[in-house]
């Protein structure tokens, strides 16, 4: 069996053809053009240009000989972006991206009307949220038929029908999926007709099958419904069963985990999707990560592995405000203590991102989550010996480096989900679970455990931290 999956992101799409034993055989890429962007908050791109992009890169990738017959297909794609379309599905209006602001007012009158509802699921209704420019959209094309989301206009181009949103992709939008409806007392207060709603189906599901070839797809291909693109990425770590959490090391630092209830933060910093089994993911992304980590890194890396732990600590938080593990507009980045030389700065800088990941953890265990090693690592910070024998030092818990943390890897696993049986964890178990697994440094415990507090206190200091997650590990 050869599956695909498709990540349309902000800049282009790519595609990886994945085997049985999941190895990926192919892989493709075709760029989107950028998003317009206006100084008001406007951010839009053309709906028109996805499906050639798309088919552009499945093209490429069942051209491969390694790739064969394509057994399924599924698209995870950027969170919270939609778009008007008509009763055929074809896209009518521009792309509203995740960023867009233009719905600011409808989203705070949908925070105030729908607070329980938003309450009970643990959603902050933020001005970019898709919920209010479904308003928007309804208002200013009265005569679409409704509204799609990314994987939906790709998935209606491949059936020739429209198809329904998979409940991941429509949590931005508002629907609920613990008790599985959308708000509807929420947009009927903002004026959005009923029909304007797509049906929703669980991740996994099987849309449809293809009804003649299509991109180098062949006719019966089974088209299925997939997640975001945060949650491909999760899946592809191999984060699938309860207790098993990522951590992702970018420009900034996102912890991803599965949990057997929805974590509710009263903070708002942690907010989850359901899982295609019933299970939450619950996770959250900081504004703290290796974009606060500069300079010639492999030299940098190198020289401190030898010195050991900093004797001071840092905070390299990427601009102001903080919004994972704890909310905080005005927090700002800094340094306790005077760095010897640039080596040292270096290292308290990674210690500080690795604090950070060990209070997101915390946090998360403080809200009913069980939290299991080893913790799997992907983004690129992982690709830094150093780092991730700090982290582990500091979290406690050994990494286990995600040997494909792609998104559209992830898909491709959850099309073979759909389509194999076992279920989703035993596919992970075969295919993505593997990579190099990183112990903690015990000989460097002491001196890190004891920068972690002093940390902390001062985030508590300066009035960012309320109270200090403190759970046995």
């Amino acid at each position: 069996m050869t599956v695909v999956g498709i990540d349309v992101a902000t800049a282009g799409v790519r595609a990886s053809a994945v085997a049985d034993d999941g190895t990926v055989v192919a892989r493709a890429s075709a760029p989107l053009p950028a998003p317009v962007r206006t100084a008001g908050g406007r951010s839009e791109q053309d709906a028109r240009a996805w499906w050639p992009a798309v088919e552009s890169a499945l093209w490429q990738v069942c051209a491969a000989p390694e790739v064969g017959t394509v057994d399924a297909v599924a698209v995870a794609a950027t969170s919270g972006t939609i778009v008007a379309v008509d009763r055929h599905g074809t896209p009518v209006s521009p792309a509203l991206m995740y960023d867009d602001r233009r719905a600011a007012r409808e989203n705070a009158t949908a925070a105030t009307v729908g607070a329980d509802r938003w309450d009970a699921m643990g959603t902050a209704v933020t001005p970019t949220m898709a919920l209010g420019r479904i308003a928007w959209l309804a208002r200013e094309y009265p005569d679409a038929a409704g509204v799609a989301h990314t994987p939906d206009v790709i998935g209606t181009a491949l059936l020739g029908e429209p198809v329904p949103v998979d409940w991941s992709h429509a949590l931005k939008s508002g629907y609920d999926p613990g008790v599985r409806t959308w708000p509807w007392e929420v947009f009927d207060a903002l004026g959005v007709p009923p029909s304007w709603l797509p049906g929703v189906v669980a991740p996994t599901c099987v849309l449809g099958e293809t009804p003649r070839p299509v991109a180098g797809l062949p006719k019966g291909c089974r088209v299925v419904a997939g997640m975001t693109d945060g949650c491909a990425a999760q899946i592809a770590t191999g984060a699938v069963s309860p207790g098993r959490f990522a951590g992702i090391l970018g420009t900034t630092y996102v912890l991803k985990g599965v949990t057997r209830h929805r974590l509710v933060d009263p903070a708002g910093a942690v907010y989850s999707h359901r899982h295609p089994d019933g299970w939450w993911l619950a996770g959250g992304a900081s504004n703290t990560g290796g974009a606060g980590v500069t300079g010639d890194l492999r030299r940098l890396d190198a020289a401190a592995a030898a010195r050991g732990p900093a004797g001071m600590v840092a905070y390299p938080l990427t601009g102001t405000g903080e919004r994972f593990p704890f909310s905080a507009g005005d927090a700002r980045g800094f340094v306790l203590g005077e760095p010897s030389d640039e080596v040292e700065l270096h290292r308290a800088r990674l210690e500080g991102v690795a604090f950070l990941e060990r209070l997101a953890l915390e946090t998360m265990r403080s809200l009913g989550a069980t939290v299991e090693g080893p913790l799997l690592a992907a983004g690129g910070g992982s690709a830094s010996a150093l780092w991730n024998r700090i982290r582990a030092t500091v979290t406690g818990l050994s990494l286990q480096v995600a040997e494909h943390a792609e998104t559209a890897y992830g898909a491709a696993l959850l099309a073979a989900a759909g389509t194999a049986p076992g279920g989703l964890d035993h596919l992970v178990a075969r295919a993505a679970a593997r990579g190099t697994v990183v112990d903690p440094e015990q000989a460097e415990a002491e001196a890190l455990e004891a920068s972690y507090l002093r940390f902390v206190g001062e985030l508590g200091r300066r009035g960012w931290l309320d109270r200090v997650p403190m759970v046995e590990r």
